[in-house]
């Protein structure tokens, strides 16, 4: 008796296989399979149900269980050898992902490159390959992560280590990434194997704050170190400027892919970074580059510098810091070329700005929603406004009535009718202020010589002009007008990486205090972001959904008499379906056999 496999091709070439349950019978003088029992599809069967069936065989012909009795079969657990212990169980799916992108990226071979060929007690490489898939898989103080990467987790590689030797690698990656040595060996290891498009660059900057109550001092002018402060007071894109912070930048492809980082001083202006940027990709090398600023960085000066050297320039404009560029490239008139549902555009050109072209992005959808909340603005300015009027009405009549009552009355009560209509008018002002100073609502508002409060009507209709648009100018003259519009609102990418993070990585909270180690961190993030942007690329999939799936898939250890081995899991279809997708193999299923 045994397991019959059969086999059906399909029309499309693709081959079914069928298991069945057969003893061959012998006819005459030939022999013939008989099928006792037909188990259906392959792709179909249940594995555990074939394993519970051979378990209730074993158990008939008297064969031991794993602890002598019945437990197994009822849980379903495989028969081993007596005296086998399980000792631990660890994670190790989204760790041999990660592991198998830094290898296939050659994130290892660049770090040793540009580590040189110092000795060291423990591998540096695999101490900052585990702070890294720390950061992407369950981020964490380096103290933590260090017991994380020794108990929590199987890291490929990688027995334990400590928070000395993390901190230790970090100081050994900032000292090596001194002028962006290892950002730039990772990122063209990267862009040789995916065969990245570098035409587009674009970048933008956020800030991150630290818990503390005051900012790093200025230097010793005695001292020895002249540096200043990194951790200061500036403008915060995270709405706390009551923290100390820093400036962070980031350089991404059309793709997504993060390019190279930055760390500034919290107090730095956007405005004065730009040609530090265009300055540090220069020696790069990286050919012909057009980068996609904001608005936050078009002043002239930093337009100019970005096309030094034959560079090119995708920018936002302020259409209402009072620019005469840019009221004249919106008072042109022309028709709107339409390139996607919900997007316009109309390419203007200025004789005060040669070699400049304007290119006006008109949203549809986003205008009826500026529409909408400028009227919704308005309703309640305008009912606020009543409401005011009303009231300080009614209190000067109450007032007017009661000064006349009080003609006949003590000065006593002359004077509390005097408080009290003070003390209304106080109220008034107060509540006319306050709706000044609104932050949406004070914008609609003007006040007259007398100091009341009405609705500004040049502005609203100033503003109605510009519902759902955005202005751009470019110094390409090559891209057409659709490729400019359609590149600067990829710009969203980079948004995203500093969204991905600040949650996803969680940047913050940043457990260090000097400079080095906090640029170390920030270096440790952006080698996370990499590694779970190609993830994303490759299979199509978040890597909340990447890491969620592959968690499952663990790496248990066994002992007994005869030594201790670790196997993993057997992979699941949707785990299979993961590497496949990212080009690699599943973990071996002996990773260690270590006999006594």
């Amino acid at each position: 008796m045994y397991l019959r496999t059969t086999a059906r091709a399909n029309k499309d070439g693709s081959v079914v296989r069928y298991l069945a349950l057969a003893h061959n019978q012998r006819v005459g003088a030939a022999t013939k399979a008989n099928v006792l029992l037909n188990l259906g599809r392959e792709d179909r069967l249940d594995p555990d149900g074939l394993r519970r069936l051979v378990r209730s065989i074993n158990r008939y012909l008297g064969e031991p269980d794993t602890d002598g009795t019945d437990a197994a079969a009822v849980t379903g657990a495989d028969t081993v050898t007596d005296g086998l212990r399980l000792m631990s169980s660890r994670p190790a799916g989204a760790a041999w992902l990660l592991h198998g992108l830094w290898k296939a990226l050659d994130v290892d071979t660049a770090l040793r490159k540009v580590l040189g060929g110092r000795r060291f007690s423990t591998d540096v490489e695999r101490v900052l390959f585990a702070l890294v898939a720390n950061r992407a898989i369950d981020p964490a103080s380096k103290l933590a992560a260090a017991e994380w990467a020794s108990c929590d987790v199987a890291i490929p590689g990688l027995e334990g280590m400590d928070e000395d030797q993390a901190y230790r690698a970090m100081d050994l990656l900032v000292e090596a990434d001194t002028d962006a040595s290892v950002q730039e060996a990772v990122f063209f290891a990267v862009a040789d194997l995916l065969n990245l498009e570098v035409d587009l660059l674009f970048f933008d900057t956020t800030s991150t704050y630290f818990q503390r109550d005051t900012e790093d001092p200025d230097p010793d002018p005695d001292g020895e170190d002249e540096s200043p402060g990194f951790r200061r007071y500036g403008h915060s894109k995270d709405h706390r400027r009551d923290l100390p912070q820093i400036v962070i930048g980031l350089a991404v492809t059309r793709e997504g892919i993060p390019v190279r980082c930055w760390c500034w001083p919290g107090n730095t202006n956007d405005q004065a970074i730009l040609p530090e940027v265009k300055d540090g990709l220069r020696g790069w090398r990286l050919g012909r580059v057009v980068t996609v600023v904001d608005r936050g960085f078009s002043s002239r000066e930093n337009l100019a510098y970005l096309r030094r050297a034959g560079g090119h320039y995708i920018a936002g404009e302020r259409m209402r810091d009072g620019s005469a560029h840019a009221a004249e490239a919106l008072s042109r008139q022309g028709r709107y070329q339409s390139v996607r549902d919900n997007l316009r555009i109309k390419e203007v050109r200025i004789d005060s700005t040669p070699g400049i072209r304007w290119i006006i992005c008109h949203n549809p959808d986003e205008a009826e929603r500026d529409q909408a909340a400028r009227d919704a603005a308005i309703t309640r300015i305008t009912t606020e406004l009543d409401r005011i009027t009303t009231a300080r009405t009614r209190a000067r009549e109450q007032a007017r009535a009661q000064r006349a009552e009080s003609a006949t009355r003590s000065a006593a009560a002359r004077k509390k009718a005097e408080r009290t209509a003070e003390t209304d008018e106080a109220a008034h002002v107060k509540a006319e202020c306050a709706l000044r100073e609104h932050p949406a609502l004070g914008r609609w508002l003007r006040q007259t010589p007398p100091g009341r409060l009405v609705l500004d009507r040049a502005k609203i209709t100033a503003e109605a002009r510009l519902d759902g648009k955005y202005l751009l100018s470019t110094s390409d003259p090559d891209l057409s007008a659709e490729d400019v519009a359609l590149g600067y609102k990829n710009l969203l990418e980079a948004e995203r990486g500093f969204r991905d993070l600040k949650s996803t990585i969680e940047l913050r909270p940043v457990f260090h205090r000097i400079e080095p180690r906090i640029r170390a961190h920030v270096l440790l993030c952006w080698l996370a972001l990499l590694l779970i942007r190609v993830a994303e690329r490759r299979t199509g999939q978040t890597w909340r959904t990447i890491a969620r799936e592959l968690g499952r898939l663990h790496a248990i250890t066994l002992a007994g008499p005869a030594g201790t081995v670790v196997q993993t899991t057997e992979p699941t279809t949707a785990q299979l379906r993961i590497l496949r997708a990212c080009g690699l193999t599943p973990p071996p299923r002996i990773t260690t056999l270590d006999p006594t």
